[in-house]
């Protein structure tokens, strides 16, 4: 054997034990570096500590080596599930404890998450942020349905699957109150999908366009002056403030004028904000009808 192995035998020849003296003719014997000793006085000078039990490695014992440290055979077992690990792989590991392949595999593993049990290989899983999952335990925070590799929305430390987020965070529409899950627009602080903010009368989308609101009605600028805006007395065309520069209404009766068209059928002088008279339904200023 190598540096620190030992023979026993059966001495026939007249020997003393090196340490105690004893004659060890047929008495069973150890010889180690040279020397001659009893099997007592092996292991109390000689013998190896096993490195689990802290007991004397003695001569009747079978003994296991690994990198200077010695085991009892029936000690050499793994730390974890006290398999016998004569002839099995083996992993030394801090404090001096031997482990099984098994076992190390395990120990190494990243821990799911979820059940928190070790994820080894060929497990499906989920990892996202330095986390990781049993894909069976990547569960809703909601529902509790597995997620396992489909699409989900993180918030903070939980997770949603995309039914419980929209139910649980996305903005409703202020028109179809259904969840607004991408794009959509704000319009008077309320939220709206883009294809319920659209023109009463054509039903076009109004996103990024120009239209006017009447009460709870939206309408493009055709449709607006087609349909809803009042038409101008003088000139017959639509009365369509908001849309360009400011306009302002003249109203008398059941009639509108824009301000620029409310002035004396005689003479053409502006009557807005001026005293006019109304005679056999045409404006006068106050000076014309006495011309007539």
């Amino acid at each position: 054997g190598g540096p620190g192995s030992y023979t026993v035998g059966t001495m026939s020849e007249r020997f003393d034990c090196h340490y105690c003296r004893d004659p060890l003719q047929g008495k069973k014997y150890v010889q180690k570096e040279g020397r001659h000793c009893c099997v007592k006085c092996f292991e109390k000078f000689c013998a190896n500590t096993c490195m689990e039990c802290k007991k004397p490695i003695g001569a009747d014992s079978k003994e296991l080596h690994f990198k200077n440290r010695y085991w009892h055979d029936s000690c050499f077992r793994c730390f974890k599930c006290y398999t016998s690990l004569v002839n099995e792989p083996f992993m030394l590991r801090e404090n001096n404890k031997v482990w099984c392949s098994n076992c190390t595999a395990a120990a190494d593993a990243p821990r799911c998450k979820g059940c928190f049990k070790p994820i080894i290989a060929g497990d499906q899983n989920v990892e996202y942020k330095k986390m990781v999952w049993h894909k069976d335990c990547f569960t809703c925070s909601q529902c509790k349905q597995v997620i396992g590799s489909g699409s989900f929305f993180p918030k903070g430390d939980e997770f949603y699957c995309v039914s419980c987020h929209e139910h649980k965070f996305a903005k409703t529409c202020a028109k179809c109150k259904n969840p607004i899950t991408s794009g959509g627009l704000t319009y008077q602080e309320q939220p709206w999908h883009s294809e319920c903010f659209i023109c009463s009368n054509c039903k076009k989308q109004l996103g990024g366009k120009r239209f006017t609101a009447v009460e709870d009605e939206f309408y493009c600028v055709e449709c607006y002056k087609e349909c809803v805006a009042k038409k101008c007395a003088g000139c017959k065309n639509p009365i369509t403030a908001g849309f360009g520069r400011g306009t302002s209404v003249v109203n008398y009766e059941d009639e509108s004028w824009h301000d620029y068209c409310f002035k004396c059928t005689k003479c053409a002088r502006g009557l807005a904000n001026k005293r006019f008279v109304c005679h056999n339904g045409k404006i006068y200023c106050a000076e014309c009808p006495k011309r007539l």
